[in-house]
């Protein structure tokens, strides 16, 4: 996951959209370069996505059948996910490279890149666009809000009967560790479903949108109000690539441990060094 936000990261951000905004006739904007990072941009994106909904669906596993956690969340299956997830997203987005052509032509030199007009009128085209809408966002957006859905039930139904079992016991006064976790891990599950959803929603209405008018993607006209609303969506994808990591990662008391030894190194090894000057 992290990778896949961090290709997100560096290609939407940096090789894109600053690139594209302050150095407009620079070697990453030739049309050729244009359209491989604009590729690179959808798969990364996909696999950023697709990877939060493997991660969903494990923890889906871990917490609601017990009797599949063995066989199922193992180091093996997670690394054959991960690798068909990637490959998966490769092949699906490579279509991209070949509906986008020159915006502008100067000294013979192709600039930019600009959505084919043929890319909305021909039927395998129009198909495509189709498959993409589905695939990502629209049933990311079903799976992730499904699973966490069925998640959070059978947290709630499990601390009902912990809470009655309790209650018979007469230790319900007591802090109980175990209902602390669920509790916890429905915070997090909601904040997941809560950013994904939030941070998708104008790019799955813009995706809609397009299928039923006759908008065009990218047509960088600042005053069109659909332009301002793709650009907006993007900008949101790509904080979302961002927050996915961080509140699971964020979430894992090892992780924050970590952190805080490489918080703590540089002021360890500063007063080592000093030691040993003195």
């Amino acid at each position: 996951m992290a990778v896949a936000d961090l290709m997100v990261i560096t290609f939407v951000v940096i090789l894109y959209e600053i690139i594209n905004a302050y150095f407009p006739h620079s070697f990453f904007n030739h049309t050729t370069i244009c359209k491989c990072i604009l590729t690179i941009i959808f798969i990364s994106l996909d696999c950023s996505v697709w990877l939060t909904v493997a991660f969903t669906f494990d923890r889906f596993i871990a917490i609601c059948h017990q009797m599949l956690r063995a066989k199922y969340c193992t180091e093996k299956n997670v690394s054959v996910v991960i690798a068909v997830v990637f490959c998966t997203s490769i092949v699906e987005n490579i279509p991209y490279y070949f509906i986008y052509e020159p915006r502008e032509v100067v000294n013979g030199v192709e600039w930019s890149c600009y959505v084919k007009s043929s890319f909305y009128t021909l039927p395998i085209w129009a198909a495509f666009l189709w498959l993409e809408t589905i695939l990502s966002p629209f049933a990311p957006y079903v799976l992730i809000l499904l699973l966490n859905s069925l998640t959070i039930r059978h947290i709630i139904l499990a601390n009902r009967v912990r809470s009655g079992l309790r209650a018979n016991n007469n230790t319900a006064k007591h802090t109980d560790p175990e209902m602390e976790n669920r509790r916890k891990s429905i915070v997090l599950l909601l904040a997941i479903s809560g950013s994904f959803i939030l941070l998708w929603m104008v790019n799955l209405i813009c995706y809609i949108y397009v299928q039923f008018t006759n908008m065009q993607f990218l047509e960088a006209s600042y005053n069109d109000p659909f332009s301002i609303a793709e650009l907006s969506g993007y900008m949101l994808n790509s904080l979302s690539s961002c927050t996915n990591t961080f509140i699971y990662a964020a979430s894992q008391r090892k992780f924050r441990e970590e952190l805080k030894h490489v918080i703590k190194w540089p002021m360890a090894l500063v007063a080592k060094v000093t030691n040993y000057i003195k």
